[in-house]
């Protein structure tokens, strides 16, 4: 039994690659191709845009996939979140040009332009307002204050909105790209099998990336102390050195960490220190 899964092609694809490349799954695709060859014989994989992608795995035509949360909102998709990756995180955002007050606003018929057709008329009529909804396909921010007096679109630093003069109103929902998959497949234990193994990797590289293996020695006088203040995700690791009144110590620390934990460890007695990339953490 093969698992049908789908890829996003384009900026998402490269995160998503190497995702798969740090689980142990590689996809080699000749160009122009939307059907790229997996090392794994267990996983059959075609590429997508994004927004195709929630709508077919709801409808069983594939099993699992990638995509935006927004998409999976916006279109309704009736399939299983099985883990949140948080690449390319943005919110999904309201914007009127800068100098408009949106009280005003709202209190007239307005045109809203947006790709986000269900999204948008969710907010609209939390808010009371009445609209005409136009679609746009790209460079949304362009449309106010000519041909539009509202619209809704996706900000990672609101740089794009500020450079044409809009100013957020409201904050239709935060998204990021998400591993989902078809509720009948989970049905099926032999593919809700596979899918679950996909969730253990996935999630395996995500924690490693946070994390490095701290290792150092120690002398026993400060063994104690050291262990203390030492951040680990359940307990250190301690061995005696050879011949030595010494321990080396390792432990997995959140790579944030890192930068301030150094020198107190140094302060603390600890030499040799080495760090190391970790590239899996299963707990």
């Amino acid at each position: 039994m093969k698992l049908k899964m789908v890829v996003p092609k384009g900026r998402m694809f490269k995160k998503i690659d190497d995702l798969l490349r740090d689980s142990g799954i590689k996809l080699v695709a000749a160009d122009r191709s939307y059907r790229p060859r997996c090392s794994d014989e267990s996983l059959e994989i075609k590429l997508l845009k994004s927004a195709n992608i929630p709508p077919l795995i709801a409808l069983n035509q594939h099993d699992c996939g990638f995509a935006g949360a927004d998409w999976v909102r916006e279109q309704k998709a009736d399939v299983e979140t099985i883990v949140d990756l948080g690449f390319d995180p943005v919110r999904i955002v309201a914007a009127i040009p800068e100098d408009w007050d949106w009280n005003e606003v709202k209190q007239r018929h307005i045109i809203v332009v947006s790709e986000y057709r269900n999204l948008c008329g969710e907010f609209l009529r939390e808010h009371g307002v009445d609209f005409t909804f136009l679609r746009s396909y790209g460079a949304t921010e362009v449309f106010p204050p000519e041909d539009a007096d509202l619209i809704v679109d996706n900000t990672s630093t609101g740089s794009t909105l500020v450079a044409n003069r809009l100013k957020i109103i409201g904050t239709v929902m935060h998204s990021a790209t998400c591993f989902i998959a078809n509720k009948r497949a989970l049905d099926d234990p032999e593919k809700r099998g596979l899918i679950e193994n996909l969730s253990v990797l996935f999630n395996s590289v995500l924690e490693g990336r946070k994390r490095v293996l701290l290792e150092m020695n120690c002398p026993e006088a400060a063994l104690d102390d050291l262990i203390d203040m030492l951040p680990c995700m359940k307990a250190p690791t301690i061995a005696r050195l050879y011949k030595q009144d010494a321990f080396a110590v390792r432990s997995a620390v959140l790579r944030s960490q890192v930068k301030d934990l150094i020198p107190r460890l140094r302060e603390l007695g600890a030499s040799d220190i080495l760090e190391t990339e970790i590239r899996k953490v299963i707990p």
